[in-house]
């Protein structure tokens, strides 16, 4: 479930102001199989701990989860999540956050000078339906300065898919078609290929997109095997 061995980041990077943040996230240690349990009751000390019921509507609807309306513009992301044969992966929960309009985040580790958005907590997931297919309802993210305010990160939203497993989690990024942001977001750059740079980029959905409501953009995940989306710590 990891991309192409040759696609990982090389450390260190040869970029002459590499993203400070790729040696703690790049693996240190070589990858090891985790053991496939005999006992079939072995699984439920690993899977996940959350049923179809526990995951609503709403939890999708990132615009709809305070009593007020969040601030920005309103958008939807939507996809498949296949494996590399193409086919669906059905029931993943799959898990968005990401900066309000403002571009700062909900936590309180975040000191961008932006404000906060009551109405906006910046976190949402879902599950695959039968077709693998996900949807989000949410507002486009700021663009936001990295800590040490060198370089500004292009708009993006952060996805974890979780696997049948927790120990199977992949973290990715998801990016906007067009943004003037893109060619300088020292994490992005830290993807040596263009091609897995380019499948990071959401496209544009015209025809889903709704006047007077939230405009569509379309991105699919592939978890494994050449065409794979490229995810944080894959090697």
């Amino acid at each position: 479930m990891t991309a192409p061995p040759s696609s990982a980041p090389p450390l260190p990077t040869p970029d002459p102001e590499p993203y400070r943040g790729a040696p703690e996230r790049h693996p240190r240690r070589p990858r090891h199989p985790l053991a496939v349990a005999t006992d079939p009751e072995a699984v439920e000390l690993t899977a996940p701990v959350f049923g179809p019921a526990d995951v609503d509507a709403l939890d999708a609807d990132l615009t709809r989860q305070h009593p007020g309306a969040p601030l920005g513009e309103r958008i939807t992301v939507a996809g498949h999540v296949l494996d590399r044969a193409g086919r669906p992966v059905r029931g993943q929960l799959v898990e968005v956050w990401q900066a309000n309009a403002s571009g700062r985040y909900a936590h309180r580790g975040d000191r961008h000078r932006a404000p906060l958005d009551p109405n906006f907590t910046g976190v949402g997931r879902c599950l695959t339906d039968d077709h693998g297919r996900y949807a989000f309802t949410t507002v486009r993210p700021g663009a936001y300065p990295l800590p040490d305010e060198s370089a500004w990160r292009a708009a993006h939203l952060h996805f974890s898919l979780f696997g049948t497993a927790f120990t199977q989690r992949l973290i990715t990024q998801m990016y906007f078609p067009g943004d003037p942001l893109l060619p300088y977001d020292q994490v992005l750059a830290v993807v040596p290929d263009a091609a897995d740079r380019h499948r990071l980029i959401a496209a544009y959905d015209h025809q889903r997109s709704v006047p007077g409501g939230a405009l569509a953009y379309r991105w699919d995940v592939v978890l494994d095997g050449p065409a794979a989306t490229r995810t944080e710590g894959s090697r």
